[in-house]
């Protein structure tokens, strides 16, 4: 980046950023639309919902400022747009590492979502003991006068990570990354212990599912006709509808 940038250079381009960053908002606005739908979709039609919690955000004109000296780029928005690709942010966190591609598959199937880029830290963690599955994307736009498309960085991750991840940056930020080698060590523990919380809950999840279907598979079903449509219900649930049923009548 040029050393010497006038005042009023700066002034200026803190104005076209700002105006610049506008789409990446209405591309996160956009993504928490459609997983908000999902998660809906989820709560009232079936028996679980694998998203437990989604947050945003777009970069500010002055963190963007940061990493654009950091990375030693031009202070261009063209070059920006290229350069840097994390602008726009939404976190997906899930309880179980199976809802993580589950979730996956679910945005890739979008016809509007084209997948740029996955970072699979759950396969590939990070030296720190970081995992992760993050989906770069890019989603149309459309604005008064054209169609943009929008680079917009989606982290799925477990609540244990997702916990370990946001205490690991809150140290991180309060020494300035100059972490003790000391608590780095600490930090890596840390991580593997919520990597292995998240194989026990899992696995615990899996037994869960299967005495579930076990109780079905094994239960008494009995035949309903309902206006000459068939239905097959569980004689327990059936006796809990009439007894149900019975105590609204009294």
């Amino acid at each position: 980046m040029a050393e010497n940038v006038s005042v009023d250079y700066l002034k200026q381009f803190k104005v076209e950023i700002s105006k610049f960053i506008m789409p990446y908002k209405f591309a996160v606005d956009e993504i928490n639309t459609k997983i908000n739908i999902l998660k809906e979709e989820f709560t009232h039609l079936h028996e679980y919902n694998p998203i437990e919690q989604v947050s945003s955000r777009v970069k500010t004109v002055e963190s963007i400022l940061k990493k654009v000296n950091r990375r030693q780029i031009d202070l261009s928005l063209d070059v920006i747009r290229e350069e840097i690709k994390d602008i726009a942010g939404v976190r997906v966190t899930c309880a179980f590492t199976s809802d993580i591609y589950n979730i996956k598959e679910m945005i890739e199937k979008q016809k509007d979502i084209k997948v740029l880029e996955v970072k699979d830290y759950f396969k590939h963690p990070k030296p720190n003991g970081y995992r992760s599955l993050h989906l770069l994307i890019e989603i149309p736009i459309f604005l008064s006068e054209s169609v943009e498309y929008i680079p917009v960085e989606i982290q799925i991750r477990t609540i244990a990570m997702d916990f370990w991840a946001s205490l690991e940056h809150k140290i991180f930020y309060k020494y300035n990354k100059g972490v003790p080698q000391t608590l780095l060590n600490e930090l890596k523990e840390a991580a593997t212990a919520a990597t292995e919380l998240d194989a026990k809950m899992e696995r615990l999840n899996k037994e869960i599912n299967m005495y579930k279907q076990k109780d079905i598979d094994e239960g008494d079903f009995i035949q309903v006709d309902l206006e000459n449509e068939q239905l097959e219900l569980p004689l327990q649930l059936l006796e809990s509808l009439i007894e149900r049923n019975k105590k609204q009548l009294q």
